[in-house]
């Protein structure tokens, strides 16, 4: 028996009503760590889609193009017959007996008693497939290592580590703008753009970009309109106008063409080129195809006489610009997309600056740890653990003792400023601290070699005057050849070198 249309309808209103309870349970629990959070966003946005299309469904039946719905209604209510009362009743018995027969035809339909809600309780167990690259760790950093190679391979690029391009890709504004118009710069703008959208569907799939977007285009008519966005003034047009002017010969002031040749051949190869005209040939030759101007117009002029593709220069110079101005519009989403992804943006320059100090080993064990530690952290987390005295988590996640707490001294606070202020509880994590890549990162920026002699030393003022000492008893200890450097006479009398030439000068020796 197949549903009726009115059935399909409060069938279709009971889904999206259950969905949205469904949706406010999940948003009221709190979840366990980072990848239940991610785990929690994407249930909701799975949701969230079907009440949309459960929506779309409902649009459709009410909408009623074919007038199915509005003839049910009619036949229920016994409409289009005489009979009146005796017409419904009629109409409730047939649909009563098609009922009957069907259940009969399928005994075992009865039998078979499926609630919806437990379908709908599934959504809330299930974990999405989100795929993430080894780099991105889950969605903790960016991955830009492809697009890092496009940029220093490209001829707008430079040649930079791949720390300095995480924090300056998204500073368009520096980029020439004669490199801006090339179709390589506008392929690279839209392979990050892909990516960031990508990692933020996957990171934030409840951030709703089309509306975010949407904004954007519209301010952006604005400003373009205006010419204030941000690196595509109007200060170019405009000097770029004035140097047009500057290149034009105003043909008034020549009657023959000896005149214009005294211009020069420079000069006139900058005025045929403003008119979109060839500029080869001799400097008699470029002066008689400037000289056709004063008595022939621009658009009368022979195709011969043109550069090529300078004929439709009007008509490149309206794609030109919308051209530039697709590329404009694709750098302000980018820089609102990195505005969105800021955090992310920071923690991986970060990880790219701790990479620098880590060997191959070292970075696989630290991802390692990191996996086990995510695993581990939902199992542990259920029950909430007493800790008052907040002492530090062991390796079973469960407070250590306090004898241990107090033999180790975790309670003394030991701060370095070489480290930006960073504090390290406890004796053992204070002298290994040394040996780890925040303190090296901090010695390297200052510029002196992280040594033994280092040690101990978490002031910068120290550390630069300990710096200068060491330095200064380099300088004593090294060879000085006229104080150090023997030389002997006739006689067999021993004499450094200066007080051997000074005496060698006096005539003494």
């Amino acid at each position: 028996m197949s549903s009726t249309l009115l059935e399909v309808t409060r069938g279709a209103h009971e889904d999206a009503e259950r969905l949205e309870r469904l949706v406010v349970r999940e948003m009221r629990r709190e979840p366990e760590n980072g990848r239940d959070r991610l785990y929690q966003s994407h249930r909701v946005r799975s949701m969230i889609d079907l009440i949309v299309s459960t929506s779309d469904k409902l649009v459709e039946i009410y909408e009623d193009k074919d007038n199915a719905r509005k003839d049910e209604i009619a036949a229920l209510g016994g409409q289009g017959s005489r009979g009146g009362d005796d017409r419904v009743l009629t109409a409730f018995f047939e649909r009563l007996k098609e009922i009957r027969e069907y259940h009969k035809r399928n005994p075992s339909v009865a039998r078979v008693v499926i609630d919806p809600a437990e379908e709908y309780e599934e959504l809330l167990k299930e974990e999405p497939h989100i795929e993430f690259s080894g780099e991105e760790a889950y969605g903790k950093y960016l991955d830009l290592h492809e697009l890092y190679n496009e940029f220093i391979n490209s001829k707008f690029g430079s040649k930079i580590d791949y720390s300095a391009y995480v924090s300056t890709f998204s500073e368009t504004h520096k980029i020439p703008r004669n490199f801006k118009s090339s179709r390589q710069y506008r392929e690279y703008l839209e392979h990050v753009m892909d990516y960031l959208i990508h990692f933020l569907e996957r990171t934030q799939p409840l951030t709703d970009l089309e509306k975010i977007f949407s904004k954007i285009e519209s301010e952006f008519e604005e400003q373009w309109a205006d010419g204030t966005v941000p690196g595509w003034e109007n200060k170019e047009e405009k000097e770029t106008k004035s140097s047009f002017n500057e290149s034009l010969i105003d043909l008034d002031y020549y009657s023959t063409i000896e005149e214009l040749i005294e211009v020069g051949p420079e000069k006139l190869k900058q005025a045929l080129a403003a008119r979109g005209l060839k500029v080869g040939g001799t400097v008699q030759q470029r002066a008689e195809r400037l000289f056709l101007l004063k008595h022939t117009p621009l658009e009368k002029l022979d195709k011969k006489h043109f550069a090529k593709g300078a004929k439709n220069s009007e008509q490149n110079g309206s794609e030109q610009s919308g051209f530039l101005k697709e590329i404009a519009l694709l750098e302000v989403k980018m820089q609102k997309l990195c505005e969105l992804l800021k955090e992310v943006i920071v923690q991986t320059k970060e990880n790219a600056d701790k990479k620098q100090t880590l060997t191959y080993e070292e970075m696989e064990a630290e991802r390692e740890e990191e996996e086990v530690a995510a695993e581990v952290e939902s199992d542990d987390e259920e029950q909430q653990i007493y800790n008052p005295l907040k002492l530090p988590m062991g390796f079973d996640g469960k407070p250590i003792p306090y004898w241990l707490y107090k033999l180790h001294g975790l309670g003394q606070e030991f701060k370095c400023e070489i480290c930006g202020n960073h504090s390290y509880w406890g004796r053992r994590a204070y002298e290994r601290h040394f040996k780890e890549w925040r303190h090296q990162h901090g010695m390297r920026c200052l510029g002196i070699p992280n040594t033994k002699n280092f040690n101990e030393i978490t002031s910068i003022e120290e550390a630069k005057e300990l710096w200068d000492r060491i330095q200064a008893n380099q300088g004593v200890n090294k060879w000085r050849p006229d104080l150090e450097e023997e030389y002997e006479d006739r006689e067999g009398n021993i004499y450094n070198k200066k007080t051997f030439t000074d005496l060698q000068r006096q005539g003494l020796i």
